[in-house]
């Protein structure tokens, strides 16, 4: 079983940042994705602080007080529960479904039953039932991870992507496909929980392998079909993510043929810190300051002048974010492999000037004002 200061770790991340910011984007792209209102988009000012609250009684859990831990996992259901909920409710009203509508139907429905099983562990973990966690936590996370932060990303990305790079003619086949043989793995790997068949479970990492790979293809042809061709610091982003995927997942299959442990903690930590918060950070540098521009600028066309959305982007922060921060994977990654203390010190060190020029270039976009102009 992990440490316990790990898994605090992994859930403040994936909770606190991953989660809570596929949240925030979904508030703003269900609409543009489902091409129907919010069933009740006043219900997302509930899940913010229920699913903070949940994040922090989580996290103090597993450091200190395992005492606590049903009560967060209560609270980060209640928010996810909220959540679902309100997409079940939204797409009821959808009258005809295209590929990215079913990607996000599907994601949610694996988000549900990820909570649950996450919600059992929690209980077990703090002595209120008795089941082996470790049967659970393999299914737990990839229906979290595989399940829904995967499908819901390779959904979003054949909006996002040819959007902000103008990218037109490309095949939707390759997202059907990957789409398909993920939640075939998802539920591979479930079924090996309870069977405990060692064979199924390892034909269903081989598949997300394969999904993933196949979903790499998909991004190689939006990005050569693209017509705005700037390595911008929202390219530089999701360069890395995709890099640091491949790279992910060629570690993870080097684990299954010879078992050397550090490669699959490289692997995990490639993919939810190389590839997970690198797509997210990148994202954020181009829905960010539309958001502001929208809510600030737009009643003042043609009345005064108002900003280009590359004005209200931080140069200089948002690259030393992606200078320091990259370094800071590549070493915590030859850290892991090398299981050296010092060089995790070393790129924990980069990765804190990187989330701090991050914090720095939000607050920046966030706050910015006509007279910044």
């Amino acid at each position: 079983m992990l440490d316990t200061k790990v898994l605090g770790l992994a859930h403040l991340f994936l909770l606190g940042f991953i989660m809570m910011t596929i949240f925030g984007a979904m508030a703003q792209l269900v609409p543009v994705i489902l091409e129907v209102g919010h069933f009740g988009i006043e219900l997302f000012y509930a899940i913010w602080p229920l699913l903070g609250i949940g994040t922090l009684l989580m996290v103090l859990g597993f450091l200190n007080f395992p005492q606590l831990l049903p009560y967060g996992g209560v609270v980060v259901l209640i928010a996810m529960m909220i959540f679902v909920m309100e997409f079940f409710l939204t797409i009821k009203k959808v009258k005809k479904y295209n590929l990215v509508m079913n990607s996000v139907l599907i994601s949610n429905t694996f988000l549900f039953f990820g909570v649950i099983f996450g919600l059992v562990m929690s209980l077990s973990y703090a002595g209120s039932i008795d089941v082996d966690i470790n049967v659970l936590l393999r299914s737990h996370v990839f229906l979290v991870i595989g399940g829904y932060i995967i499908i819901t990303l390779m959904g979003l990305s054949v909006v996002l992507l040819p959007m902000f790079g103008l990218s037109h003619g490309f095949s939707m086949k390759p997202l059907k496909i990957a789409m398909i043989i993920m939640s075939i793995a998802v539920i591979l790997v479930i079924v090996s929980t309870f069977t405990h068949i060692k064979i199924i479970e390892y034909i269903a990492y081989i598949l997300a392998s394969s999904s993933l790979f196949v979903y790499f293809y998909l991004i190689q042809t939006i990005y050569k079909t693209r017509a705005r061709k700037e390595i911008d610091i929202y390219a530089k982003n999701l360069i890395f993510a995709y890099v640091s995927m491949i790279v992910s997942l060629l570690l993870g299959l080097s684990y299954l043929l010879i078992s050397y442990e550090p490669l699959l903690l490289a692997a995990a930590w490639l993919m939810f810190f190389g590839f997970f918060s690198f797509s997210i950070t990148g994202h954020i540098y181009k829905i960010v300051p539309f958001l502001v521009w929208f809510e600030r600028f737009s009643p003042l066309v043609g009345k005064q002048k108002v900003p280009m959305l590359s004005d209200m982007l931080p140069k200089k922060s948002s690259s030393a974010q992606f200078l320091f921060a990259s370094i800071g994977i590549v070493v915590i990654t030859f850290a892991i492999l090398f299981q050296n203390e010092v060089l995790i010190k070393a790129g924990a060190s980069f990765l804190v000037v990187g989330a701090l020029a991050f914090l720095r270039s939000m607050l920046y976009m966030i706050n910015f004002k006509p007279e910044d102009i």
